[in-house]
């Protein structure tokens, strides 16, 4: 998978939990999940829970700390994926 399409799984994924529509139009690999996307750290976990159910992975805790932005997000997922 590229990474664009990456982009995009985690744009649809993340869509309800952000009230910025302005911001989630504007996502690219730099994007903060909190600071930039106003996503609580609550919703954040369930981020990370449709991460796992829709890339079939699973994230550990190590894992879960680093997502904190679409790029940290990304290699995390490419690195489930890659020992699955």
């Amino acid at each position: 998978m590229n990474q664009e399409d990456a982009i995009q799984k985690l744009k649809k994924i993340v869509k309800p939990y952000v009230k910025d529509e302005e911001a989630l139009e504007k996502i690219s690999e730099n994007t903060d999940f909190i600071n930039d996307l106003n996503i609580n750290s609550a919703n954040l976990v369930d981020v990370i829970l449709d991460v796992e159910e829709v890339f079939d992975i699973e994230i550990d805790a190590e894992s879960m700390e680093k997502m904190r932005d679409v790029k940290s997000a990304l290699a995390v997922i490419e690195e489930k994926l890659s020992t699955k």
